[in-house]
């Protein structure tokens, strides 16, 4: 049986919500326009979608973030950044797909070393990018190889391995760092100075998330079962826990709407799930948080979920790199034995939109 070797890998809707990016196995990044079906009163199932503008990079792609301020009306806004492996960060223009510019960091032999995460500041003033035990600030206006330098780790003290994940907060002067160490470092905006370190997961950090007032962080792993919210009134204090299934390293995107009371994550097995963040969690003294909707997305992994921002849509990737079964092998097809054994049929590697709301279509558009 041949197994399929491009999967995606995650999904995020543009801060305008007219397009759709998403990166994939083949480290190419593609994007998607909004379909213009969704604007009409009737619609169900609507055509396959094709991208757009497809953007290949060099090698796997780590990290990448839309520019926060990006307005179709305004075409200069229209970017995004991407990092890949041996590759210095590349800002793409959403419109063309040609490369604008591109960020260069390097170590202390003067070797050219790749970004493990970005995002830009709210006011998309500065690019963050996260590193071994380090994190470097660009001015987005000036490209190239200029950067600050704040270290996470300092004298065996504080905050160690690779920087992951990078969220800012909407309402405080700060920002979060996750790291594979297991641990999420909160920082001061301005100086980059520590203000907390978040203990409590059991594998390494992939995705973080503030909720719109600021008051709590999300935070999730790979190969960990839970997204744990932390109380950022009292750093350091687990307000619950949502419990998912996450088996292998791949990140599991999760999202929340603009409202900041849903919050909804895939798993390995396909299921999507669906938390009321403002509802009591259960249990006592470790609270967990009950889903309060899962359907079946599909049979392979969702890694990837984004809420559109404006309007009752999710947008959900899924796949993952597929391993043949032991008894996958040509001999014992020429042997002419017994079949070998089913298992669930796997490989539906796709990107779908799922309405959310109470009129209109409600089937998936693949």
């Amino acid at each position: 049986r041949c197994l399929p070797e491009n999967f995606l890998k995650g999904c995020k809707w543009a801060p305008d919500g007219s397009c759709l990016l998403t990166n994939s196995a083949d480290n190419t990044l593609r994007i998607y326009n909004l379909p213009p079906e969704l604007f009409g009163q009737e619609w169900g199932a609507m055509a396959e979608m094709s991208p757009v503008l497809r953007m290949a990079e060099g090698d796997t792609v780590y990290d990448y973030c839309w520019f926060p301020l990006m307005s179709s009306a305004d075409p200069p806004t229209c970017f995004f950044a991407s990092s890949s492996r041996d590759n210095p960060v590349h800002v793409w223009d959403a419109f063309c797909g040609d490369l604008r510019a591109t960020f260069r960091s390097y170590n202390h032999l003067d070797e050219l070393t790749a970004a493990h995460s970005l995002c830009f500041t709210p006011d998309g003033s500065q690019l963050f990018c996260g590193f071994d035990k380090t994190v470097r600030v660009f001015e987005t206006e000036r490209p190239g190889r200029v950067c600050e330098s704040r270290p996470t780790f300092v004298k065996k003290q504080g905050q160690s391995g690779i920087i992951s994940c990078i969220a800012f907060s909407p309402a405080q002067p700060l920002y979060a760092c996750a790291s594979y160490s297991r641990t999420v470092g909160l920082y001061s905006r301005a100086e980059g100075t520590a203000l907390a370190m978040l203990q409590g997961h059991r594998g390494g950090v992939t995705h973080a998330l503030f909720s719109p007032d600021g008051t709590r962080l999300f935070t999730g792993g790979r190969k960990d079962p839970e997204i744990l919210s932390w109380d950022l009134r009292q750093p350091g204090r687990v307000l619950f826990s949502m419990h998912r299934s996450v088996a292998t390293n791949q990140r599991l995107y999760f999202d929340l709407e603009p409202s900041g009371r849903f919050l909804l994550s895939g798993t390995t097995e396909g299921l999507v799930s669906v938390w009321d963040t403002a509802q009591p969690p259960n249990g006592d003294p470790e609270p967990v948080l009950e889903p309060l909707l899962q359907f079946q997305a599909l049979r392979d992994c969702v890694n990837g979920i984004s809420l559109h921002p404006s309007l009752p849509l999710l947008a959900s990737a899924s796949g993952q790199r597929e391993f043949p079964e032991p008894w996958d092998s040509a001999e014992e097809d020429e042997e002419g034995g017994p079949g070998p054994p089913q298992r669930p049929a796997r490989g539906q590697n796709c990107l779908q939109l799922w309405w959310c709301g109470e009129s209109g279509g409600h089937h998936p558009a693949p």
